[in-house]
């Protein structure tokens, strides 16, 4: 699993530091500028680039939302650590896992891979070896977009080396036309990743219970299709901009006349 996860890391960090070092290898714009002493774009490509690497190691590394043990909880409370756990009324009984046998907060979920419940869980992610939960999800919406514009600038840049003016020297441009390529891809896969997650943020709803919404108790006994959409600005504030975890019972409950 260890080793897995430094594999995982390891090829986006060689495959993202690979392909910056080859645009600037070739003769593309990015090295033309930095032979003429124009060196603010070359300069910006690669903070951007190291950005993105950076966001990457974040969301991969931090904590998704991991749902502690009552007793790590009242650990966390009397050392008066970062982020404060929401308290739930005490009148709603929270469910206990059947797998690590935590209280379970709604909207969390035990992911197999991780060994934990995640709070707030959205899905887990095999491209940074890491669940998006209630802690990371902005991180994640941050780096897509920092990654797509690294990968929109690349692409341009990729292209800008390509000139033939024998048919041959395609053999010379293997490098760049494979980037090209490759960037093409990962841009596609981005742009629909991007645009799915911030659709669902927008109505307040995640990747897990988009996908199962049928199989999702408090979601099938709700008189509401979707009891946390409070709409799009309140949602986008409360995802972008809330510095603390969530109570979504009291939410839940508050907008349905009936407990489940």
């Amino acid at each position: 699993m260890g080793s897995g996860r430094l594999w995982v890391r390891a090829a986006h960090t060689a495959l993202s530091g690979g392909l910056m070092l080859g645009l600037f290898l070739h003769r593309t714009d990015l090295r033309k500028q930095e032979e003429r002493g124009e060196l603010l774009q070359p300069l910006i490509f690669v903070l951007l680039v190291l950005c993105s690497i950076l966001l990457y190691f974040k969301v991969s590394l931090m904590d998704p939302g991991f749902v502690k043990a009552e007793e790590e909880e009242k650990a966390d409370k009397s050392e008066e650590q970062s982020v404060e756990i929401p308290l739930v009324p005490s009148n709603i009984k929270l469910r206990r896992c059947g797998y690590c046998m935590v209280k379970q907060p709604m909207r969390a979920k035990h992911c197999q891979l991780c060994q934990h419940c995640v709070r707030r869980y959205d899905h887990h992610c095999p491209w940074i070896e890491n669940c998006i939960g209630e802690k990371n999800h902005p991180f994640f919406i941050v780096f897509l977009s920092v990654q797509l514009v690294v990968l929109l600038w690349g692409g341009q840049v990729a292209w800008s080396g390509l000139y033939f003016e024998q048919s041959w020297e395609w053999l010379n441009h293997i490098f760049l036309l494979t980037s090209f390529l490759l960037i093409v891809i990962f841009s596609i896969v981005v742009v629909l990743l991007l645009i799915s997650h911030l659709y669902l943020i927008s109505c307040n709803t995640t990747t897990w219970e988009f996908m199962s919404h049928h199989r999702i108790s408090y979601l099938r006994h709700s008189e509401l299709e979707n009891p946390f959409d409070q709409g799009v600005i309140l949602n986008l504030w409360r995802f972008f901009c809330s510095c603390h975890l969530t109570a979504w019972e009291k939410i839940y409950f508050h907008r349905n006349n009936e407990p489940v």
